[in-house]
């Protein structure tokens, strides 16, 4: 039998699987606080500035004076005037680490396994966060945000394939849509605990404690089998789902599942990174996906820069910043499983009208002191766009066989991050003219919708476990049957192998 069909016996989503995407689910709480942490502990308080001369009437010097009741590395370090952009710079960092964990996470889990690499990750991260609490200079902390986003960026990438690789396809929309639901939460949760926690090392000290809770739990959890089988180790991979049917209260179950193709062939082996490139059909999906993301990544951390003049509490307003990704979540998991809709035309249709919406807001004033019309529109253009975001992540993983699955979320997460590092540069082209920003995210919206639409539907096909499956006819008439079968059109004969 192949990969499908042992899950159909064992348990698609049992008791224990459940409770394996749980421990993972939560621990999107963590990986919130720590890519919010900034936000917090880098909080500017009101100060005032007053020269001072020295005794002998010379040097002139600044003295700051903070006005208001604030703890943070601004108010411990002095990050004011000149020294103001070191604030930023570490938030960059973070983000740049997280764009290096990406890269070197995912071909590194392909090769030597899932959950070693999602531990040795968490483990460090957990190790460095602390190191960001009891940092004695800004230098050594800056230096241990780089490393925790590191770790954090390629922890989180392994977290979600996880989630995915332990449940039956069918429900891989719904763990990835509660994966990121949790993660929007997780940000209100960060909002809370800060309000609560106003000392910036306790804060950075109290978020990094339940990750040590959820290591010890991540630790019992087993390896991906769809990883096992994808790479040969299919004795492995019929162990741990027949552990999956007893523990889901199955009993004990026999399965034989169906040989890898050549699961030591250079398919197998070969760099991730360089199959991407190579392989006709992966080259064609990878540059689409890659734009997609980035259009996601910097439409919806470009709105949520340019609505950041908002004045009021930055507590309240981080917390706004979570919860209004939720409504989102909902609509997905109803969109994406319709025949009618599918992952491809829904993310589509998402990137088209969160760009749309931003156009349409150029045309109706703001209202100053209140919620305009103008605002409302590009609210519900980052809730569309906090839509096709989930999407995405979903869509992806169904888009490249297991063997390099890792490889190419590595990849495109890589380019969502180069767009969430352009992101806040798009609100200073204000100065340009004011609906300069609004047009560009209209722009790439519109144009990463259009795109998306060259790739296949994923819904209710079959997932290629190896890059053979891929290619081979089989596998492709397979796909052309369903399509044919769901459009309702007459089959035609069997044309042999083709990319997509």
């Amino acid at each position: 039998m192949d990969l499908e069909e042992a899950f159909q016996v064992v348990g698609e989503f049992g008791r224990h699987q459940k409770v394996m995407v749980t421990v993972l689910t939560l621990l999107q709480i963590y990986m919130a606080c720590q890519s919010m942490l900034i936000v917090l502990v880098g909080a500017v308080p009101e100060y005032h500035t007053e020269p001072v001369t020295d005794s002998s009437g010379g040097d002139v010097t600044q003295s700051v004076t903070f006005t208001d009741d604030v703890n943070s590395i601004v108010t411990e370090w002095y990050l004011v005037n000149q020294q103001a952009y070191k604030v930023s710079l570490a938030g960059s960092l973070f983000f740049a680490g997280v764009l290096v964990g990406n890269v070197l996470f995912g071909p590194l889990s392909d090769r030597i396994g899932r959950k070693p690499v999602f531990l040795t990750g968490m483990f460090f991260e957990l190790l460095f966060a602390y190191g960001s609490a009891l940092a004695p200079s800004y230098e050594l902390f800056a230096l241990s945000r780089l490393l925790v986003g590191m770790m954090n960026g390629g922890m989180a990438l392994v977290c979600f394939i996880l989630s995915q690789e332990y449940v039956g396809k069918s429900y891989w929309a719904l763990t990835g849509t509660l994966t990121n639901m949790t993660f929007a939460v997780g940000i209100a949760l960060f909002a809370l605990l800060g309000y609560y926690i106003r000392q910036w090392r306790n804060l950075a000290t109290a978020v990094n404690c339940p990750g040590v809770l959820l290591f010890l739990f991540c630790i019992v959890l087993p390896e991906s089998p769809r990883w096992l089988y994808s790479r040969g180790r299919s004795s492995q991979a019929e162990r741990v789902l027949q552990a999956f049917a007893v523990r889901n209260g199955k009993g004990r179950v026999t399965l034989k599942l169906r040989r890898v193709l050549s699961p030591a062939g250079p398919d197998a082996s070969g760099p991730g990174l360089f199959r991407l490139a190579t392989h006709p059909v992966l080259r064609c999906r990878t540059l689409v996906l890659m734009f997609v993301w980035y259009a996601c990544s910097l439409v919806y951390y470009g709105l949520t820069m340019n609505a950041s003049a908002d004045r009021g509490s930055r507590y309240l307003s981080v917390a706004m910043y979570g919860l209004v990704e939720l409504p989102a979540y909902p609509l997905c998991i109803y969109v994406i499983n319709k025949p009618w809709c599918g992952r491809r035309r829904s993310l589509s249709a998402f990137l088209i009208l969160s760009g749309l919406f931003c156009l349409f807001s150029i045309a109706v004033p703001m209202q100053s002191g209140t919620v305009g019309s103008g605002s409302v529109l590009a609210l519900l253009g980052k809730l569309m766009v906090s839509a096709a975001f989930n999407i995405v992540y979903v869509y992806t993983s169904e888009l490249y066989p297991t063997i390099i699955r890792n490889a190419g979320l590595g990849v495109c997460s890589m380019s969502c991050r180069v767009g969430g590092i352009l992101a806040p540069f798009v609100p200073s082209m204000k100065v340009v003219h004011a609906s300069m920003p609004f047009m560009v995210f209209c722009l790439i919206g519109v144009s990463a919708g259009a795109l998306g639409l060259l790739l296949p539907e994923t819904l209710n096909r079959p997932v290629a476990e190896t890059l053979e499956e891929l290619s081979a006819p089989a596998y492709q008439h397979m796909l052309e049957t369903q399509v044919r079968l769901l459009e309702d059109e007459p089959l035609p004969k069997h044309r042999g192998s083709e990319s997509k």
